[in-house]
């Protein structure tokens, strides 16, 4: 089976062995693959729409796969019934809603067991690192793609462990001290990730050039206003914008 690049770098990071869930899983083209190298011993797949839902259920029969991975109806995590997985992936949705996923998981215990969350946002990845780092989960890794003219980010976590010295005090304190002198703001490591800012890429850099452009736009429209919001939000993305620009300016070009 020939997946995405994004479905397989979502592959790559699943640990061997794993009880998957992919919620929104679409046609079922990841725990198919999953189950099928060896990544996965079982898997749930969690589709709300119907025409998803049944050519989910196609591929599966067709697969012969109908022992090992389950196709079920449902929103978000009300698919798993506690203890079930290990892992979970959600990807191809903007980080709001997956974080919303996410939450309503953590209330009705559904995240009890998991050992790994693999989030895939369309947009919105701050907002999915905020939420890792209030709920006790530590990234271990970021990857940053483009294909097909689309940037895709895939976040790796898991539950923080003192132990092991898993945490996000550790993790964040790292990266603040890459930016050297001037070590980066929470703020910019949440916004640009604290391991892509310290492992930039030509994709990196492209993202984060369109961004700045984008908000050049944003200020540019609101100078046209006269309201004092409208200024104040003005300086705002002003400020964003320089912060962006200082720290693209001081990371290294030369890395792949």
């Amino acid at each position: 089976m020939k997946l995405s690049q994004r479905l397989g770098l979502l592959l790559e990071q699943i640990p061997q062995g794993s009880k998957l869930a992919d919620i929104g899983s679409d046609h079922a083209l990841l725990p198919l693959a999953a189950v099928q190298t060896g990544r996965a011993v079982s898997a749930v797949a969690g589709e709300v729409n119907p025409g998803p839902l049944r050519a989910a259920q196609k591929a599966v029969q067709d697969a012969g796969l109908t022992k090992r991975i389950s196709v079920r109806q449902g929103d978000g995590l009300e698919v798993l019934r506690p203890e079930e997985a290990d892992c979970i992936t959600i990807a191809g949705m903007g980080g709001a809603l997956i974080a919303s996923i996410l939450n309503r998981g953590l209330l009705e215990g559904k995240l009890g067991g998991v050992r790994t969350l693999l989030l895939q946002p369309n947009v919105g990845e701050d907002i999915l690192r905020r939420w890792l780092l209030d709920n006790g989960w530590v990234l271990t890794a970021e990857a940053l793609l483009e294909e097909d003219g689309k940037r895709y980010e895939v976040l790796t976590a898991v539950p923080e462990d003192p132990e092991a010295g898993l945490t996000n005090e550790s993790l964040y304190a790292e990266a603040a001290k890459a930016g050297g002198e001037r070590p980066y703001r929470m703020e910019t490591l949440l916004n640009m990730g604290p391991w892509l800012i310290r492992q930039p890429g030509p994709v990196f850099f492209a993202k984060w050039q369109d961004e700045i452009s984008k908000l050049e736009r944003i200020r540019q429209s609101l100078s046209r206003s006269e309201l004092e919001s409208a200024e104040s939000k003005r300086s705002e993305i002003g400020e964003l914008i320089q912060e962006i620009t200082e720290v693209l300016a001081c990371l290294p070009k030369d890395k792949p």
